[in-house]
C-alpha cells in the first residue's frame, strides 16, 4: 500500500515574500546621502557645537534648564542679528568694520532725535535704520565704485560712526523710553525670547534669498570670481553696495535690542562686538576670500560662541581667561572645518 503524500501543494503554505522594489534602496541611499552630505558641509562646528552642549550638560546642572536656553538666545540675538549681514557682505569678498560702530550711532541718533528733537520714538527708530542703510551705501560706494579696499573704507567709517556718536550725545547715556518698547522687545510668546524669533525669522528670509533667489545667487558668483561675474552680465557693483546697506540696517536692528534690553542708549554700546561678530561668520565656514558661507553655518557658529560663553559663566570660570578660552575654541573650530569648506567650495 502506497503511503499517502502528506505535503501539500496548496499555495497557502508558503506565500513568496515579495522582492523589494529596486527603486527603493537606491531612493533611500540618495536621500542619506543628501542629509549626511548637508551635515559634512556643516563639518566642524556642528560638531564642535553638539560636543559642547553635552560637556556643558554634564559639568552644570543649570545648562539644559529652559531659562537658561531662553537666555542664551537672548543674549547673541544682537551679535546674531549683525552677524547675518556681515555673512553676506564676506559672501562678496568684503569685510565691514564699521559695523560695532553703525550699532552705536544708529542707536545714540535714534535716542537723540527722541530725547532731544522730541520725535516719536517710532519715527526715531525708522531713522535710526535710514542711518544704517545710509552707512552701509557709503560703504558700498567707496568700495565699489571708489575702488577703495574694503578694509579702509570700513576702518574709516568705523572712526568717524564712532566719533560722530560721541559728539551728538557728549558722551552721555539716554533713558527715558517708551514703555511699550522696553515690554515688546521682552515679549516671551510661549516661553521663547520674541528677539530669538525675530533672529531666526532673519536668517530663514536671507538663507532662502541666498538659496532661490537670483540676486542672492548671484553673491557667491561675485565672491568666487568676480570679474568672470561681470563678464556673464551680473550687476557687480550694486549687488555688492545693495550688501552693505543690509549690513548696516541690521546693525541698526541690533541697536534696537540693546536699548531694549538695557532701558538705555550708551554711546560705548558694541564695544567689542566686532571680533564676535566676524568670529561668529568665520566659525560658521565662511571663507573671508569671499564664494563660501551659508547662514545656517553663521548660525551654528553664533551658538557655539553663546554656548560658549553662557557655559563659561555657569562653570564659574574667570571673566579674564574666557577671552582666552573662546579664542582657543574659534581656532579649533575654523581647523577642524576646512575639509567642510573644501566641499562646499567644490
Amino acid at each position: 500500500m502506497s503511503t499517502p503524500d502528506l505535503r501539500k501543494s496548496d499555495s497557502t503554505t508558503s506565500s513568496p515574500v515579495p522582492a523589494p522594489s529596486p527603486v527603493d534602496a537606491p531612493a533611500r541611499t540618495r536621500a542619506g546621502t543628501l542629509v549626511l552630505g548637508r551635515l559634512r558641509a556643516l563639518g566642524g562646528p556642528l560638531a564642535g557645537l553638539i560636543l559642547l552642549v553635552i560637556l556643558l550638560s554634564v559639568l552644570s546642572p543649570y545648562f539644559l534648564r529652559a531659562q537658561n536656553l531662553s537666555n542664551i538666545i537672548s543674549q547673541v540675538s544682537d551679535i546674531g542679528i549683525m552677524a547675518a549681514g556681515a555673512t553676506l557682505v564676506i559672501l562678496v569678498g568684503g569685510i565691514d568694520l564699521s559695523v560695532a560702530a553703525v550699532l552705536a550711532l544708529t542707536m545714540m541718533f535714534s535716542a537723540w532725535l527722541f530725547a532731544n528733537v522730541h520725535l516719536p520714538w517710532g519715527l526715531s527708530m525708522i531713522l535710526g535704520l535710514a542711518m544704517g542703510a545710509l552707512i552701509g551705501l557709503i560703504n558700498g560706494i567707496l568700495t565699489t565704485y571708489g575702488r577703495v579696499q574694503a578694509f579702509v573704507a570700513t576702518l574709516a567709517t568705523m572712526s568717524a560712526a564712532s566719533g560722530f556718536t560721541l559728539f551728538i550725545t557728549d558722551g552721555n547715556t539716554i533713558n527715558g523710553f517708551p514703555s511699550w518698547f522696553d515690554k515688546f522687545f521682552n515679549l516671551k510668546p510661549g516661553g521663547i525670547p520674541l528677539v530669538g524669533i525675530l533672529l531666526v525669522v532673519v536668517y530663514l528670509v536671507i538663507g532662502f534669498w541666498l538659496k532661490y533667489r537670483p540676486g542672492g545667487r548671484a553673491l557667491y558668483a561675485i565672491g568666487g570670481n568676480e570679474e568672470v561675474a561681470r563678464l556673464s552680465g551680473l550687476p557687480v557693483k550694486w549687488s555688492k553696495t545693495r550688501v552693505y546697506m543690509i549690513a548696516g540696517a541690521l546693525a541698526a536692528v541690533a541697536g534696537w535690542i540693546d536699548i531694549a534690553q538695557l532701558d538705555s542708549a550708551a554711546p560705548t554700546a558694541g564695544t567689542g562686538y566686532l571680533l564676535n561678530v566676524i568670529a561668529v561668520v568665520v566659525i560658521g565656514g565662511a571663507s573671508l576670500a569671499g564664494g563660501v558661507g551659508t547662514m545656517g553655518g553663521t548660525f551654528i557658529g553664533l551658538l557655539i560662541i553663546g554656548v560658549l560663553n553662557n557655559g563659561l559663566s555657569l562653570l564659574h570660570v574667570n571673566s579674564n581667561l574666557q577671552p582666552v578660552v573662546v579664542g582657543i575654541v574659534i581656532l579649533a573650530a575654523v581647523l577642524s572645518d576646512r575639509g567642510g569648506i573644501r566641499a562646499r567650495g567644490a
